[in-house]
């Protein structure tokens, strides 16, 4: 027995040096580009036993390279190398089962062959163990347990589980809140490009989060994030030209990244377009291309495009004049707190337009945009007072307690 054993170890030690070789002739082929004579020169090896040529042939059947596409196939040959303990083919065994490619979706064995890869340092497993543990994905969510994991995998430089980390420390996730750390680990990621992250550093000092405030800093990394493609970097671009010292001022300019994160369907820069269409700034002023922008963002469950639709409607500005949709739209934006739209849609259920007329309504709606303390507050409280001169006790009673129930809903739904 121990002279079979001894055998097989001896095999073991001389192979791989021929192994490798010809295993590096099939690499080298594959970097050329050449894939048919990579598949021809690794799938002996693989078929021998060979871990890395295994998983190379995954990788290639799942990119249709010098084969057909074929993910079963690919996720066949994952798993021989995984089996023998291959951490890339276990990185990629895994990600499979975490999004059913080659293999129905299975959270739980995506999370075992994740923590299998991530064991042995993959960064890449690690990472995306720390977003499974962060999302309560195939695991109890647990927020200490994804921090430990993207810690692991951020001290390697992996770019992703920086700029989350940094998240974490800025949000106090998992980890002791520190602006300071937050602010550090956005910069480790961003300065190697992570678009993320250069979204995030920038907001830091925008408003001064963990670093002294900089606004022409800001507007270099969203610049930065912007030009990549981020929506959210792009609006804040767009922000900054309308109306930051740190940039000259340029509507043209504004409006044209407006344009590009209001395309990409960031509701927030739909509406500010909305306004530069309404308002003639940067664009030829153009009433139905403000409606059309308003729009996109109202339905996305923006509140101040909501509010500026209802307006238009009101109005008949860009759009059929539509007490009724006017009404509709002015709703939704005072059901998310809206106090314009609230002080509005008081009004409109007072004179009973485009609405059945309801006192009571009146009085809520009122009662709750004068609690607001924004601009129409003192407004509200006057109107509020006035239509209660109209009302009975009971309709007062009634008004008030349906202002607390919606002030108690509203306190759920930001729990949620």
């Amino acid at each position: 027995m121990q002279v079979r054993r001894l055998a097989m170890v001896l095999a073991v030690l001389v192979l791989p040096s021929c192994t490798r070789w010809d295993y590096w002739r099939g690499e080298k082929a594959y970097e050329a580009g050449d894939f048919k004579t990579a598949i021809r020169r690794l799938t002996p090896l693989a078929n021998g036993g060979f871990a890395e040529a295994q998983y190379a042939l995954g990788r290639m059947y799942a990119r249709g390279e010098g084969v057909p596409k074929d993910r079963v196939e690919a996720v066949r040959w994952l798993r021989k190398a995984a089996d023998q303990g291959f951490a890339n083919a276990e990185y990629s065994l895994a990600w499979s089962y975490h999004n059913g490619s080659g293999v129905p979706k299975h959270l739980g064995e995506a999370v075992r062959w994740y923590r299998k890869a991530a064991d042995q340092g993959n960064p890449d497993a690690q990472c995306n163990l720390g977003s499974m543990y962060a999302d309560g994905e195939g695991v109890p969510k647990d927020d200490v347990e994804a921090a430990r994991w993207y810690r692991k995998a951020a001290d390697q430089g992996e770019t992703d589980s920086q700029a989350r980390l940094g998240w974490m420390y800025a949000h106090g996730s998992g980890v002791s809140k520190d602006d300071v750390e937050a602010a550090r680990w956005y910069r480790k990621a961003a300065d190697k490009g992570n678009v993320y992250a250069q979204a995030n550093l920038a907001w830091v000092y925008e408003t001064g989060t963990g670093v002294p405030k900089n606004l022409a800093e800001a507007a270099r990394w969203y610049r930065r994030a912007a030009d990549k493609g981020d929506a959210y970097a792009q609006f804040k671009l767009g922000v900054m030209y309308e109306g930051c010292t740190c940039v000259s001022r340029d509507d043209a300019q504004a409006v044209r990244w407006y344009r590009k994160a209001a395309d990409q369907g960031f509701a927030n820069a739909q509406a500010q377009l909305g306004t530069m269409y309404e308002n003639g700034r940067g664009v030829p002023l153009n009433a139905a291309e403000a409606a059309r922008w308003y729009r996109k963002a109202a339905d996305q469950g923006n509140a101040h495009a909501q509010a500026q639709l209802g307006l238009m409607y009101a109005n008949g500005t860009g759009v059929p004049r539509d007490d009724t949709e006017a009404a509709r739209w002015y709703r939704k934006a005072a059901d998310q707190g809206n106090t314009n739209a609230q002080f509005t849609l008081g009004g409109m259920y007072e004179s009973g337009t485009g609405v059945p007329r309801d006192l009571v309504e009146a009085y809520k709606w009122n009662a709750l945009a004068a609690a607001g303390g924004e601009s129409v507050a003192s407004a509200a409280h006057q109107e509020r007072d006035r239509v209660e001169r109209l009302m009975t006790p009971s309709q007062i009673a009634e008004g008030q307690q349906r202002a607390r129930e919606w002030v108690a809903h509203s306190e759920e739904e930001k729990k949620r």
